[in-house]
């Protein structure tokens, strides 16, 4: 169910996008309302999903030592749950999406040391259902910008 935002719902909304951990009152005095008002208005969006979380956005100096994305094919083409259910049992494994074309997989690796990156690959390469994959290291990232 899509809840109408008036204005001061998405002024709310990019306060609490900007710092999520923003008192009520200030946000009360940002918007010109009621502590008791914006309260409200935030619990009517976090019932209807405008609101999904708080979250914490690790700084530069807490980001991996090492980033790969390692593309993979499966054998079974995407029949079975084995694969993707021993690779969300990997910590290192950040992200998985199953993909259109060629290959089945994407995955996001992110680790303290290359030496880690190769020993998950390696894993993730002996899967039974792994029937190839491609890696690619990122050497750096140039745009990070936090989930819509």
């Amino acid at each position: 169910m899509d809840v109408p935002l008036d204005r001061i719902d998405r002024e709310i909304v990019a306060l609490l996008t900007e710092d999520a951990r923003m008192p009520l009152v200030a946000l009360a005095a940002q918007v010109h309302l009621s502590r008791n008002a914006v309260k409200q208005r935030i619990e009517r969006m976090e019932r209807h999903g405008v609101i999904g979380g708080y979250t914490v956005v690790p700084g530069r100096s807490a980001a991996p030592a090492a980033t790969a994305f390692v593309l993979v094919y499966r054998s079974d083409r995407m029949r079975g749950a084995g694969v993707i259910a021993e690779l969300a049992g990997i910590p290192e494994v950040r992200r998985c999406d199953v993909l259109s074309g060629d290959f089945d997989l994407l995955v996001l690796l992110e680790a303290e040391s290359m030496d880690r990156v190769g020993a998950v690959w390696e894993h993730i390469a002996g899967l039974p259902g792994v029937a190839n994959t491609v890696t690619a290291v990122s050497l750096a990232r140039v745009v990070d910008r936090p989930a819509l």
